[in-house]
């Protein structure tokens, strides 16, 4: 076993692997960007070098960089974790060249399956069933086109060396197929260093499902079973689990024997993860086509931990030593279910614009692990509470693991675990994601990649917290600060306690853009009520007690509630079983006038970088029109015109950093005469 490694990645994934390595009494050496000097990553290792600065470009792209560190520490290898030089060929050739170990396949397997269109082309030659589709060298846009054509509407374009969703659009008119064809190639230029894509017919009800591989030195190659990952956004995975439903047992182990027949094709060494995209037959069955392998440990490899009990980190980093696999195929266990949710930094009510901000609040379930991949629930995550989320990098923030004896079990547990996760500071996807675990389509495995359109409604509907819970949580926060107050100085008392007769307090909150009143009525026989809105309604009993850790019991009228409450400044998050709700208390003395953006100007959404402008000033165009594109965690988002109207000015050039907010062009509002 190697006495030291150097992790070339960031965030919750060089925290895994410096855990394991940690348990092994292995050394670390953690590589930190101007953004990470703080990081938890960089905490969490023996050792940290600088690289470079917060943009990826400039810090953990720079392998040559990483490898002086490593030489200069002592490390023997190198952990590239996910993402970044995990599937660079170069990277890992020159790891070799340098005398250090790659914990990692060969580069020329990264070669042969790091491209998909090389990897297609080698599955083709073995008779794995493609997609049909072009996967070859010519990306000149006019021959794509020709081929889209030919492949028939709608089609799928896919950057070539990508992964994540990035470089990836579905196209389903000829009209539309140029635009989204530069977008992707910039996407992947941007995240890859490689501009090439192919186009594959779009499977319309696709199922993503996976087979996690190991191969060793000597040779070995075995399976460590399937995860479905059909449910995503923006091409980007939101929930997997292992398990996958509803696959048979035969088709199970024909896709076993298929990814184990792929990786042994390259000479395969390491862990790895075969992708097949499903589509349900008429029959039933469900009929599966090559789509790509990732030459690396894949995001969501806790579930497969979960259900085989076996540490993946520690298989790599015995196979990278030259330990050959520790257990044969029929050995590899198997046991009830797992699922893993993806916790990210996101507006999913806005199409899931990242967010920045810092994490004010970051509370987990209750006996939650951070380290043992043996210990559920789980969380992995390289950020807590006081830490920032920068533009820089992708908006997760943590994934959250579960495991049950069976399917209904795992829900049950996730939706338990959702609802205790409690993260105030910027939006995040915690709600949705429970809104999605409560779908009758995911609770019954109605399963494909389109899961979260085609239930809009039930996802994106989802009622509000009530305003008079939201309140009463409020009102609670306020009166213990006072009772703390009242307990260091009697004289501050505000409990409403008259020697004739009761009395009221006012307070005032703003929910979004709507004012909360509250009227707390102190009786003399020692009742409180409450009264919420702005309109009269009829006052409610009122009463809590503390659970502790931030917990109280509510009583509004007959019900009961247990909710959790914090506060960052004015604000005041109130969670509960229903939902969550943020207010901000509204200070009567130093209230002011707050102008929203003057007619026709333009903001962005979200930190990120001028990619594009798409209109020029003194421009006409139509409402809906796109105007502007940024980039903003290495994922492009168009901005549109709201209305019709002319070009006035552009704020800003291409490629420059614009802050949440900003304006970026003035859109003179015209009526036609």
């Amino acid at each position: 076993m190697f006495k030291k490694i150097l992790i070339a990645n960031r965030g919750e994934i060089a925290c895994r692997v410096a855990a394991t390595a940690r348990r092994l009494g292995v050394g670390t050496v953690a590589v930190f960007s101007d953004a990470d000097a703080k990081a938890r990553h960089v905490q969490a290792c023996d050792e940290a070098v600088h690289v470079g600065g917060s943009a990826p470009a400039d810090s953990y792209l720079q392998w040559q960089r990483i490898i002086d560190a490593a030489l200069a520490t002592g490390a023997q290898a190198i952990h590239p974790g996910y993402g970044f030089l995990s599937e660079n060929q170069a990277f890992a050739k020159a790891c070799a060249d340098n005398g250090l170990v790659f914990i990692g396949p060969p580069a020329s397997a990264i070669a042969a399956m790091g491209s998909k269109s090389a990897a297609k082309a080698l599955m083709e030659k073995a008779g794995v069933p493609l997609v049909p589709g072009y996967h070859g060298a010519n990306n000149d846009p006019d021959f794509l086109a020709e081929q889209a054509q030919k492949i028939g509407y709608p089609v799928l374009i896919k950057a070539s060396a990508g992964g994540g969703g990035k470089g990836m659009r579905r196209v389903d008119r000829a009209e539309d197929f140029v635009a989204n064809l530069l977008s992707c190639q910039r996407e992947a230029q941007a995240s890859f260093g490689d501009q090439h894509v192919l186009v594959e017919r779009y499977v319309t009800r696709p199922r993503h499902i996976e087979i996690q591989v190991f191969g060793d030195s000597q040779g070995n190659v075995i399976h460590l079973h399937e995860r479905d990952c059909s449910v995503q956004r923006r091409h980007q995975k939101v929930l997997e689990e292992s398990p996958a439903p509803g696959l048979s047992e035969s088709r199970r182990a024909e896709m076993g024997a298929a990814a184990v027949a792929a990786a042994k094709a390259v000479g395969y060494v390491g862990a790895g993860t075969v992708e097949f995209v499903a589509e349900e037959l008429n029959d039933g069955d469900i009929k599966a086509y090559f789509m790509e392998m990732n030459t690396r440990l894949q995001v969501e490899h806790p579930v497969t931990e979960a259900v085989t009990g076996l540490d993946l980190v520690e298989w790599q980093l015995r196979i990278a030593a030259g330990q050959p696999l520790p257990l044969q195929q029929h050995e590899v266990p198997q046991r009830g279910h797992a699922i893993e949710a993806r916790i990210c930094a996101e507006n999913p009510e806005a199409q899931f614009l990242p967010a920045t901000g810092t994490l004010q609040v970051a509370r987990w379930p209750a006996h939650v692990s951070f380290e043992r991949s043996d210990t559920l629930p789980r969380v992995d995550s390289g950020v807590g509470e006081g830490d920032a989320i920068s533009p820089f990098y992708d908006s997760m923030i943590a994934k959250l693991i579960v495991w049950g004896e069976d399917r209904a079990m795992a829900l049950a547990r996730l939706d338990a675990a959702l609802r205790q996760t409690h993260i105030m500071g910027l939006h995040t996807n915690v709600a949705f994601l429970r809104r999605v675990v409560g779908s009758h389509a995911f609770a019954t495995a109605d399963l494909d990649t389109a899961l979260i359109t085609r239930e809009h409604a039930a996802l994106f509907d989802a009622p509000p917290l009530p305003d008079e819970l939201a309140a009463a949580g409020a009102v609670v926060l306020r009166l213990q600060a006072e009772q703390a107050l009242q307990d260091a100085d009697p004289w501050s008392r505000r409990d409403g306690w008259r020697l004739h007769g009761g009395a009221q307090r006012h307070f005032e909150w703003r929910r979004d853009a709507d004012t909360l009143p509250a009227v707390l009525q102190h009786q003399h026989d020692g009742s409180v009520t409450l009264a919420v809105g702005a309109a009269p309604r009829a006052a409610q009993a009122f009463d809590y007690r503390g659970l502790g850790d931030d917990r109280y019991q509510i009583r509004l009228g007959r019900e009961r509630h247990t909710v959790s409450v914090y506060t960052h400044g004015a604000q005041c998050g109130v969670f509960a079983d229903g939902g969550m709700a943020l207010v901000t208390e509204v200070d009567a003395w130093a209230q002011a006038g707050v102008q929203g953006g003057a007619d026709g100007r333009l903001t962005a959404p979200m930190p990120g970088k001028v990619v594009s402008f798409l209109a020029q000033v003194g421009d006409r165009v139509k409402r809906g029109q796109p105007l502007a594109v940024m980039e903003a965690m290495k994922m492009e988002h168009t901005i549109s015109a709201p209305h019709d109207g002319v070009v006035e000015e552009l704020m800003y050039t291409v490629g420059d950093q614009v802050a949440e907010g900003g304006e970026l062009l003035r859109l003179e509002q015209r009526k036609e005469t």
